[in-house]
């Protein structure tokens, strides 16, 4: 191995090397294709930068200068591609190495300057990658190794025909590296197509799939599932941990309900811009955040060297996404722990996805308010601060408090602020436990209050379903503290706990602006409820006629009820002559029972007569054309508009079809 790599790795803290470093590195494959099969947290990065450095440090320790590329890397997600980056530039910083990254989401104007600067490796993703090859700002006349990593990961996003167009406009000549956790039949298709004889190289062991990682499966209420992930990070206290959803709304969600709680928390989903996501990430890298929400776009390519900590809020679709999630943690032989929360109706999914992914459980209830409060007490009585020497001036105040109290008081005092930090547990109900419908449709005593008007009503479609949240986020409020919300015309009313007032105002400032311009009034005493009409959703115009077509009002008495109001109501029409009695029509036989008659012809009807005629005022019919034979007049394809309507299902094709209506002709389109 070369002397300035040793070095990199010895400053690192690189004892030994892992099982898939040591077998890239075996001097018989320097010069051969790889297609290489690791788990997650494997040290696989490590390893193909070791595995590439005889063919770019061919000419000594020290890299030439920077020209062409003579490595590129490809990754699937943004995050994966900077984490390589950020791997190999420690890697090879002893070396002179210039690295350089293609990602999308990224300045592509300051990706190009640094690729004209010069770069010996270049790290990106498969479509930045490809938009800079075809622009002519990427080289690739030069490049003496390439490697894929995660290439099951870019075949499943749909990055083959970008994989297939770098690997085409690459050297022949050039080494050619695969990584992937599985090996399905698309890689070994791709590995033939572009690698020439390649060494396939295993380090996954079924039996020790994930070893340094401890699964528990926590069995709870539906109801329960966000306090349950409340208890275990209090329970757990990692320094760092994810939280994995699978929606960006859950993402948002349980983001809010953690931070109202007082965890440390950043979010991390596909929404997000990639400066919003590198800076959540390096928040947690710097200790200013402890638990990151994300969705699977994170489950890829994030290194975090603390995360001791993976919660599946909601369960993933697959084995394979259970595993790519949980192997965030346990990297590198630290030991870390996965919790998948399963409700009782999400018992078999959870259990498949452990057979399916080969992996042993502990099943098991969350920890309960009392673990909580014990396992705070150990690490109380174990921190440091215990056997740290104090200074003089921690020696004058302690003295100055034991004049002042006496030694218990101060430790009750002492334990009273150290619990006041920490977020309260909740208290769980037993997994099997369904919430009582009938409590929870009762309203509980929302206590002394404090009412608010809103500048915003129904004029401007104010609705409590969004009025709740703005109002929660302006003025960092629990929904609890929110009681009644009475919407008005031109101004809305909105009750808040008196406790809370205080902080309210604090946060929406002096100018009582909430969000977008609308402003809250204190109100001296509340509002007349009685006199103000209960909010129930926007208003829908009503069908003039017709019975109810279905629900329960178009069921049994209700349909009855309206059949009678109909029924009263043509009554009285044909008394008062503005409808005619209908006439029954003479049988068929007696129509037909002489031969020499021939029956009448009847006349057109229109099936659309009941909605009155077209214009003019109800009851006045629309004057007769002058001219009876033009029936442009009478029939207007369109409708209003005038232009000819299209039948539904698609355009026609020409030549085919039932023969589209003319203006102007002899016969007016049929009805569908």
């Amino acid at each position: 191995m070369f002397q300035a790599l040793t070095d990199a790795l010895t400053e690192r803290g690189y004892e030994n090397l892992t099982a898939v470093q040591t077998a890239v590195t075996d001097s018989d494959l320097t010069d051969r294709d790889l297609l290489v099969s690791a788990q997650t947290g494997s040290g696989k990065t490590v390893g193909f930068g070791l595995a590439v450095a005889p063919n770019i440090l061919v000419e000594g320790e020290m890299l030439p200068s920077a020209e062409a590329p003579l490595a590129l890397v490809v990754a699937p997600t943004r995050e994966l591609a900077l984490q390589v980056k950020r791997e190999l530039s420690w890697l090879y910083s002893k070396a002179g190495a210039y690295l350089a990254t293609c990602v999308g989401g990224m300045d592509m104007r300051d990706e190009r300057r640094a690729l004209d600067r010069g770069a010996h490796i270049v790290v990106g993703t498969p479509g930045r990658l490809r938009d800079h090859i075809q622009r002519g700002s990427l080289d690739m006349s030069n490049l003496r190794a390439i490697v894929l990593d995660e290439a099951d990961e870019m075949l499943d996003l749909g990055f083959r025909e970008d994989l297939e167009f770098m690997l085409g406009e690459a050297p022949e000549s050039r080494r050619t590296l695969m990584f992937s956790a599985t090996v399905p039949p698309m890689i070994a298709k791709l590995a033939k197509q572009f690698q020439r004889d390649a060494v396939r190289v295993t380090t996954l062991n079924d039996a020790s799939q994930h070893a340094d990682i401890t699964y528990q499966a926590l069995r709870v209420a539906q109801h329960d599932t966000e306090n349950a992930i409340i208890n275990v990070l209090r329970y757990q206290d990692a320094e760092n941990a994810i939280v994995f959803a699978n929606t960006r709304a859950m993402v948002n969600r349980l983001t809010a309900r953690l931070t109202n709680r007082g965890f440390s928390v950043v979010a991390l989903s596909g929404e997000l811009s990639q400066t919003e996501r590198s800076h959540a990430l390096q928040a947690m890298r710097d200790g200013r955040a402890k638990v990151c929400v994300a969705t699977d776009v994170a489950a890829r390519g994030i290194d975090l060297p603390k995360l001791e900590l993976v919660i599946h809020a909601e369960l993933p679709s697959n084995a394979e996404g259970l595993l790519h999630r949980s192997g965030r943690t346990g990297r590198a032989g630290r030991k870390g722990i996965s919790v998948l929360i399963v409700p009782a109706k999400s018992t078999g999914k959870a259990e498949r996805l452990l057979r399916f992914a080969k992996i042993e459980a502990d099943w098991t209830a969350p920890p309960s308010a009392e673990d909580i409060h014990q396992r705070d007490e150990e690490r109380l009585l174990a921190d440091p601060v215990w056997t740290t020497d104090a200074t003089p001036e921690q020696e004058a105040f302690a003295a100055k408090l034991l004049d002042l109290h006496s030694p218990e008081k101060i430790a009750v005092a002492y334990l009273a602020l150290h619990r006041a930090r920490l977020s309260a547990p909740e208290d769980l109900s037993a997994p099997s436990a369904r919430p009582d419908r009938k409590e929870a449709r009762e309203r509980k005593p929302f206590g002394p209050s404090v009412w608010f008007a809103l500048s915003v009503g129904r004029d401007e479609r104010a609705e409590p379903r969004w009025l709740l949240p703005l109002i929660c986020r302006a003025g960092n409020l629990d929904k609890d503290a929110i009681g009644a919300i009475r919407i008005q015309q031109s101004e809305s009313f909105v009750e808040i706990q008196e406790s809370s007032v205080q902080g309210f105002l604090a946060s929406i400032g002096d100018g009582l602006v909430l969000e977008d311009g609308i402003k809250a009034r204190k109100l001296d005493e509340a509002p007349d409820l009685s006199a103000l009409p209960r909010y129930s959703g926007p208003k829908h115009k009503e069908k003039s006629d017709g019975p109810p077509s279905k629900g329960p009002e178009g069921r049994g008495k209700s349909r009855k009820v309206w059949d009678q109001k109909s029924a009263s109501k043509m009554s009285r029409a044909i008394d008062d002559g503005a409808v005619k009695p209908h006439r029954a029509s003479k049988p068929r036989d007696a129509e037909h029972s002489t031969g020499d008659a021939k029956p009448a012809k009847k006349a057109p009807t229109d099936k659309h007569k009941s909605r009155g005629p077209k214009g003019g005022a109800k009851g006045k019919p629309k004057p007769p054309s002058s001219n009876a034979s033009d029936t442009s007049k009478r029939f207007k394809p369109g409708g209003k508009t005038g232009k000819p309507t299209r039948p539904s299902g698609g355009r026609p094709k020409s030549g085919s079809g039932p023969k589209r209506y003319k203006a102007g002709g002899n016969e007016p389109p049929k009805r569908r």
